[in-house]
């Protein structure tokens, strides 16, 4: 009991990253972290160690399973009005950016453009694709279709890329973590590392598709 209970305290992080996602989508935060503990608890206790992946990776999908359960008994949640706000933004951008470049922004270069984060943008661009229902309340908040589908296969590919990421040696992170966690250009990060520009571009390459081998 005592190891069990040393496990599952160890893991909680998994339960905060999990509840992370559905912030602020009409379900408090105490009640999806309790629903995600509960999640934790049934995963490590059917985890077994003859299985061929990490207990974190086992754990994901079982979290969010009793943290959309939540969701399921509540029926709807909701997109702030602020996450639409920054959508409409986000569409503006895109549309100048294609205008003045013949293609379509990246991620990065939405949130650098629009000074946000570049999971912000993830959220906006996502809940643009969430089906609305035909209720609304008085705020005049549409109600949606919890947008979960794909929830599960992202945060279990997130926890393996880190797992991955941990195996490069400490300038490949740096630069990995600059590039894709900080959002710094190719230039910033040399002039960071006091590397050139294209040495950057040919070592993000070869990280790059290392990384994809290896979750491949």
């Amino acid at each position: 009991m005592i190891e069990l209970e040393s496990i599952i305290s160890q893991n909680l992080g998994l339960v905060h990253a999990c509840c992370g996602r559905f912030k602020d989508r009409g379900i408090e935060y105490d009640d999806l972290y309790s629903a995600g503990c509960l999640g934790l608890v049934k995963a490590v206790r059917n985890y077994k160690p003859e299985f061929e992946f990490k207990l974190s990776t086992y754990a994901v999908p079982v979290i969010l399973g009793e943290i959309k359960r939540l969701f399921r008994d509540g029926g709807t949640v909701k997109v702030s009005r602020s996450l639409k706000e920054l959508l409409i933004k986000i569409n503006r951008f895109k549309n100048e950016f294609e205008l003045s470049n013949s293609r379509e922004p990246s991620v990065n270069e939405i949130a650098e453009g629009l000074k946000v984060s570049a999971e912000k943008v993830c959220d906006a661009l996502n809940s643009g694709k969430i089906p609305l229902s035909l209720t609304a309340d008085n705020d005049d908040e549409k109600a949606v279709d919890i947008p979960t589908d794909d929830i599960a296969d992202k945060l279990t590919e997130k926890l393996a890329l880190r797992d991955v990421i941990k195996t490069l040696d400490q300038n490949d992170r740096k630069i990995i973590e600059l590039r894709y966690y900080q959002f710094k250009t190719q230039s910033k990060t040399a002039e960071t590392l006091g590397m050139t520009q294209v040495q950057i571009s040919r070592r993000e390459k070869k990280i790059l598709t290392f990384l994809r081998e290896k979750l491949g």
